[in-house]
């Protein structure tokens, strides 16, 4: 069983607490649900004091216990506060040197949006990649300028330590841990009550990779963002490089050292996956599939499907259906 701490910092904002709580929560219950009792986490608010926290919006809510009196936690999330977060963060040196004590024990610390000032003061995001709310990128930068802020992104990770943009992108890092602490059925059970989609979005397929995989030429992050947005369009690699300013060549060269592939192999890769999310969930034909992810041509996507997954689309879905089938039908009744 693991320990997970949410920190209720002064001014918070409720959903940047609420968020982790429930859907942590909702992993516990499926846990429950299913006996899968070995899997089910001890989840904790932790304050200031016993007494009712007062969040932003005049919301008060009661924590399980003080900071003071956890000795040893496994995960850390630090809310969004309301305005003036270095101010809550400078002001509060005891969250900050508890955050410090947990992290050099061995915990993993989670900033949501400008929570990130308290990992930030807490001295645990030096010479890492980090990202904060876009409204306080220059106070950032220059309070904590051996952190590597990104600004283009919406979510880092490096060494256990994780910061989002804004609120709403820690539904993807929640469904990273839930996947880590309790399997990916579970994971995918939670996301279909807490998001609009089933596949991972490219945020949370970069968190479960090495950090080593990753990059911070913030010109190719943005060509890998407008790749996934628009991966379903006909994509000629000339309009791509001067979309972005650079010549074909250049492209190809930067890419390739940021991420280690080819835009078109990220591209080809994009669309893949994403097929292979449309055969499992749902009914569409193959040539449908094909055209959906960008392949007006159903041979050539075939081929290429065949090529990368060593099966056909049709054997493909007939295999993963299956293995979802047996696996549901497996599940003990609550």
């Amino acid at each position: 069983m693991k320990h997970i701490s949410i920190l209720v910092t002064p001014r918070a904002l409720g959903s940047s607490i609420t968020i982790p709580l429930e859907m942590l929560s909702a992993a516990n219950d499926i846990a429950s649900a299913r006996r899968e009792r070995d899997k089910i986490n001890h989840i904790q608010l932790i304050g200031l004091g016993q007494e009712p926290q007062q969040l932003s919006g005049g919301m008060q809510i009661q924590c399980h216990d003080t900071f003071t009196k956890v000795k040893r936690t496994d995960l850390v999330f630090i809310p969004s506060s309301w305005r003036k977060p270095l101010q809550a963060a400078r002001e509060n040196s005891g969250f900050t040197s508890w955050l410090k004590q947990q992290y050099h024990s061995g915990a993993t610390v989670c900033a949501i949006a400008n929570g990130a000032f308290f990992a930030a003061e807490a001295g645990i995001l030096d010479n890492k990649p980090a990202t904060t709310h876009w409204r306080y990128f220059h106070d950032f930068n220059s309070a904590y300028p051996n952190v590597k802020l990104q600004r283009k992104r919406f979510t880092t990770n490096a060494e256990r330590t994780y910061c989002t943009g804004s609120v709403n992108a820690i539904r993807d890092i929640m469904l990273h841990f839930i996947a880590e602490l309790y399997g990916t059925s579970i994971a995918n059970e939670v996301a279909q009550h807490f998001t609009h989609e089933l596949k991972p979005s490219f945020e949370s397929e970069l968190l479960g990779k090495d950090q080593h995989s990753t990059h911070d030429d913030e010109l190719i992050i943005a060509v890998q963002e407008w790749l996934l947005n628009h991966f379903q369009q006909e994509i000629v690699m000339t309009d791509l490089a001067n979309r972005f300013g650079l010549s074909t060549r250049s492209l190809n060269r930067r890419f390739k050292q940021a991420t280690n592939t080819t835009p078109k192999n990220y591209l080809q890769k994009l669309r893949l996956e994403h097929a292979k999310q449309l055969l499992k969930q749902s009914n569409l034909v193959i040539a449908e599939v094909a055209g959906t992810v960008g392949y007006q041509d159903t041979s050539y996507f075939t081929e290429l499907f065949k090529k990368t997954n060593s099966m056909t689309p049709n054997e493909y879905r007939q295999l993963v259906r299956k293995k979802l089938f047996v696996a549901e039908s497996k599940q003990p009744n609550p």
